[in-house]
């Protein structure tokens, strides 16, 4: 299995913007095939053409990760917050094109919960019905704009605590299949399947040739290897649905432990966390290699 192995760019820094190009070649220098990057937000003075050349210059590939929230989610009840999520994920598309990214992920549906801080709360079917509908119609309107660009976007779950519209592997592709659309598939991350599967190999299978993107993470975002996730059963189940796309790592749970510290949130690296993040990728790389002998 050749998949490209790449690295989130918040690894490193956040936000990440034009100071932080340098970045890339050493994402190279580790042993990485493409950074994951966040599309940008305006004050991010971020400019598209820059990263492109700086991304050809380092021999690296780019995925995007979109970052909505409750004024451009696509699952509101307001009409002002639909309309910006519709207008943020077409935006993700013309940055997609300028930076020569083909896959933008995430939670496109928007409504964050513990980052936003906004509490679970009881729903009723009819609720229910009404959000599914809108979030399948929102995909709906987008994915095509996806696709005749060149790009597809990753539906990801999130765990229960960041959001209450899709959280399982089974939501995700119930939602991919209603809106069929070349430009939507599905996204996975292994910490949040880690909530919310019964098994992270077996809701691999189900999603067959719907899987797009693919982010390989341990249990508690540490570094692979360190947790408790089992890597070989994972590619494994990568390898018999023929996943031959990429697979980032996003393993930025600083070495921190101390009581009262707020894990949850995005930390600066404290160390040169360069060896460790070596050892991680060959773990993958490794985990790839003996799926593949397997079959």
């Amino acid at each position: 299995m050749k998949n490209p192995i790449g690295i989130i760019s918040m690894q490193f820094i956040r936000p990440f913007t034009g100071k932080d190009l340098p970045l890339f070649e050493k994402i190279k220098a580790l042993g990485f095939d493409f950074v994951e990057l966040l599309v940008p937000e305006p004050e991010d003075n971020l400019d598209l053409a820059t990263t492109r050349r700086a991304l050809d210059d380092a021999g690296l590939d780019v995925v995007l990760a979109a970052r909505v929230n409750p004024q451009r989610s696509i699952a509101s009840g307001e009409a002002t917050a639909r309309q910006g999520g519709l207008d943020y994920l077409k935006l993700c598309v013309e940055v997609a094109n300028a930076v020569g990214a083909k896959i933008i992920g995430g939670p496109l549906y928007g409504e964050p919960m513990v980052f936003a801080g906004r509490p679970p709360v009881p729903r009723t079917d009819e609720d229910i019905a009404e959000r599914a509908k809108r979030t399948i119609d929102g995909l709906g309107a987008v994915a095509p704009v996806a696709h005749s660009a060149g790009c597809v976007f990753g539906l990801e779950p999130l765990n229960r605590f960041e959001t209450d519209i899709v959280s399982t592997t089974a939501q995700a592709i119930e939602v991919v299949d209603a809106v069929a659309s070349k430009g939507l598939g599905v996204m996975l991350d292994t910490f949040h399947m880690n909530m919310e599967e019964r098994s992270i190999p077996d809701a691999i299978r189900m999603t067959d040739d719907r899987l797009v993107h693919f982010q390989a993470n341990e249990n508690h975002r540490g570094f692979p290897g360190t947790g408790h996730l089992d890597w070989t059963a994972i590619m494994r189940a990568l390898a018999e649905v023929r996943y031959a796309g990429p697979i980032s790592l996003e393993p930025f749970r600083r070495d921190d432990e101390r009581v009262g510290l707020p894990i949850a949130h995005w930390r600066a690296p404290r160390e040169d966390e360069s060896e460790k993040l070596k050892n991680g990728l060959a773990l993958i790389r490794s985990s790839l290699a003996m799926a593949e002998l397997s079959q």
